[in-house]
């Protein structure tokens, strides 16, 4: 949970960022020309920003995915082992004490 998190507010500080800058840049006291060519700049470097955004969260989803399956086949086989357990403590129990015999049954006197 915590590295699904985490890529999200990378992502998130990323495109603030992003967004800062462009609002700077158009706030700022400069000529047309030298803004265009700033915003050219950045403009041309949001995808790849956007495709390192992109891996980041791909790999913190490969490793949140691996993860949960690691604990899931601990769990399944923690509980195999506990069933295998009831299992085996529920036969000793029996053999232990075996069903007593109603001796009141009339059933074979015929």
């Amino acid at each position: 949970m915590a590295d699904k998190n985490r890529g999200s507010f990378i992502g998130g500080v990323v495109l603030g960022a992003a967004i800062g800058a462009v609002t700077g840049l158009l706030v700022a006291p400069r000529q047309g020309r030298d803004t265009r060519k700033i915003l050219t700049k950045t403009v041309t470097a949001v995808p790849q920003m956007a495709e390192d955004i992109s891996s980041s969260v791909q790999l913190q989803a490969d490793k949140l995915s691996t993860a949960a399956a690691d604990r899931w086949h601990q769990t399944l086989d923690r509980l195999a082992t506990a069933i295998s357990a009831g299992i085996v403590a529920s036969q000793s129990l029996r053999e232990a004490n075996p069903p007593a015999r109603d001796l009141t049954s009339n059933e074979g006197d015929d």
